[in-house]
């Protein structure tokens, strides 16, 4: 917040004209003498904390005031000073707790000038030392006004019911482990880069653009593919659920009430521009269009629970530059974001536990272990211990639970799973979380048999987390494994076929066409290179199978393959195959799953470098 202090001999306005944002309340026209005028301009920060920068702004026109020993004071909206302006509505509500908290003085005699307003003023400066004065306030700092404190109280709850501290689990070297260190606070590594960071780059899946903002990527054909093969899971997993695919912008009008509450609720740095004189920003999550689409649909208890899902393509954070490196925080990146409208918290909790199971699920699948943690509110707790302990029961693993003493958030309970990296940190992301204000907020409604109006709690959702971190979950899964290797459903190449000799390329693009036509991914080195090379690079490539194809294969039509996950390192497992039996060793692991083509060249020789 930008403010102008002038001390006055006189100080009149006059409101002439309206803008789109203009206070309907106004005093059109008042005046002060002997006062201290206030032109201020309320930024964008302080939407961040818009209690603290009112705190801080009008305890510094306080002490300006008695300092020039002056009882009248008249805050003047005054765009002009920044640059960098809050939304109307925050810059309205700034105005009026500063207004609010100045009348609050007994000996005061407080005047505001109205928002949104083209105003003539007249005004005569006294021209002392002190008669010209400009501060900043930016929240957060200076001394901060007296907050609640909020206590955590961290437990583990087992499959079996019991209740057992969470320091005891701090010293194991598991997954759940590393969890609990987290977040009881202990110091993990500091300044270590992922291991994903390498593979990502090294398998050619995706690169930072220099050419774009910090935590924003390109994606080469390989990486794009895992990210939509990715997205087909979740889909499917939605539809199968129930869930109704929509699309909605990737911006909003910061002007309208409800949108700017629930960011400044969301506390998470938000990119915002200015559209004529609209101020806009990016959504962090769906839930904006969701919301809008919830408000305006007509809505029957009959047809509840409701769920309605978006891949979030694309989501935006303004995360700071020092936390953003590889795909585990990005400033774009794609959530899959699914929102159930429930009849009330019963039927809440219900979906609740079929939400934490598709969660769980996606780490099996995804054969990505996961961990996780339960938090809620203590009236929460208070009221549901049982049922807490019985979906900790059918996670059929222990999971940490954090008790908040007051609800901080729009959610009373939320579940987040993690997969752990290769340096011990959690990778956050399925989570499903009870929403009790955003109804309420965005005026989404049912009504009762008998006339009563509901404000519905809802469900957020998201099966699997950002898909940048489900692929940053999967490249730090294989730093631990002997020998690395992604899921044969998301690999690139799921059959790589190695000629021995230039007389047998023809040979072994005849078997790729109709791997290809089998729904198979596989493609075909036919490159004039020794075959020792072949099968290094189709090791470096991560092919879940690789044939080495030569006279014998073409004769017989039997192949040597090499199957990676079952092979050690330094210790290749082989097995001698027929097509028919290698489509159906395929066809086997991936059985359930999405399956795209190939996005790059079936043959190698064609293929392109792009890192």
């Amino acid at each position: 917040m930008r403010l102008l202090l002038i001390h006055s001999d006189h100080i009149e306005y006059e409101a002439r004209k309206k803008t789109k944002v203009a206070e309907e309340d106004a005093v059109p026209k008042d005046a002060l003498d002997e006062a201290l005028a206030v032109f201020c301009a309320v930024e964008s920060v302080d939407e961040e904390n818009i209690g603290d920068a009112v705190r801080q702004a009008a305890d510094e026109i306080v002490t300006t005031a008695r300092q020039l020993g002056t009882t009248n004071i008249m805050i003047y909206p005054y765009a002009h000073l920044s640059s960098d302006l809050a939304s109307p509505e925050a810059a309205v509500s700034a105005l009026r707790g500063i207004e609010e908290a100045l009348s609050g003085e007994s000996d005061f005699v407080v005047k505001r000038a109205p928002f949104g307003w083209y105003k003539a003023f007249s005004l005569s400066c006294k021209g002392h030392p002190l008669s010209e004065l400009s501060r900043t306030i930016v929240p957060g700092e200076g001394t901060a006004a007296p907050k609640k404190e909020i206590r955590h109280e961290f437990f583990v709850f087992t499959p079996e019911g019991e209740r057992k501290d969470a320091a005891a689990y701090v010293d194991e070297k598991t997954p759940f482990a590393a969890l609990i260190r987290k977040e009881l606070g202990y110091p993990g590594p500091e300044g270590v880069e992922p291991v994903h960071v390498d593979l990502m780059r090294a398998k050619e899946l995706v690169e930072y653009e220099p050419r774009s903002d910090v935590g924003h990527h390109r994606w080469m054909p390989r990486g794009k593919l895992i990210r939509d093969l990715l997205t087909d899971y979740v889909l499917t997993q939605v539809l199968e659920y129930g869930g109704m695919p929509v699309e909605t912008p990737v911006m909003y009008d910061l002007g309208d009430q409800a949108i700017a509450e629930h960011a400044a609720k969301f506390g998470e740095r938000q990119y915002r521009f200015k559209s004529g004189n609209r101020d806009m920003m990016l959504r962090f999550a769906a839930c904006f269009g969701m919301f809008s689409i919830m408000h305006d649909m007509h809505i029957s208890p009959n047809t509840l629970p409701m769920k309605l899902y978006e891949l979030s393509t694309y989501s935006f954070r303004h995360e700071q530059k020092g936390e953003v490196i590889g795909l585990k925080r990005l400033r774009a990146f794609t959530m899959p974001d699914m929102h159930t409208l429930c009849r009330d918290v019963d039927d809440a909790l219900a979906s609740f536990e079929e939400q934490l199971l598709m969660g769980w699920k996606s780490g099996e699948d995804l054969e990505t272990p996961l961990v996780g943690v339960f938090r809620c509110t203590q009236d929460f707790f208070d009221q549901y211990e049982l049922w807490v302990k019985g979906i900790v029961a059918k996670s059929g693993v222990p999971m940490l639970i954090e008790v908040l003493s007051e609800r901080t958030h729009y959610w009373i309970a939320k579940v987040d799973l993690a997969a752990i990296d290769a340096q011990g940190r959690p990778i956050e992301n399925p989570t499903v979380q009870i929403d009790v204000e955003s109804a309420d907020r965005f005026d989404i409604k049912y009504y009762t048999p008998e006339g009563v109006e509901v404000h519905p709690p809802i469900l957020h959702c998201s099966p699997t987390g950002s898909i940048e971190r489900v692929i940053c979950a999967l490249l730090e899964n294989t730093a631990q494994m002997e020998v690395p290797s992604l899921p044969t459903w998301l690999a690139p190449t799921q059959v790589r076929l190695v000629p021995v000799a230039g007389r047998h390329v023809c040979f072994a693009e005849e078997i790729g066409a109709r791997l290809n036509a089998a729904g198979i991914r596989a493609d075909v080195d036919d490159r004039d290179e020794s075959v020792n090379k072949k099968i290094r690079e189709a090791g470096m490539d991560w092919a879940p199978y690789v044939a080495v194809i030569g006279d014998q294969e073409a004769e017989t039509g039997r192949l040597t393959v090499t199957i990676r996950k079952l092979s050690e390192k330094k210790k290749p497992y082989k097995e001698m195959m027929s097509e028919d039996e290698l489509i159906e060793a395929v066809k086997m692991e991936t059985a359930g799953k999405p399956s795209r083509p190939l996005y790059t060249p079936r043959l190698l020789s064609m293929k392109p470098r792009f890192i």
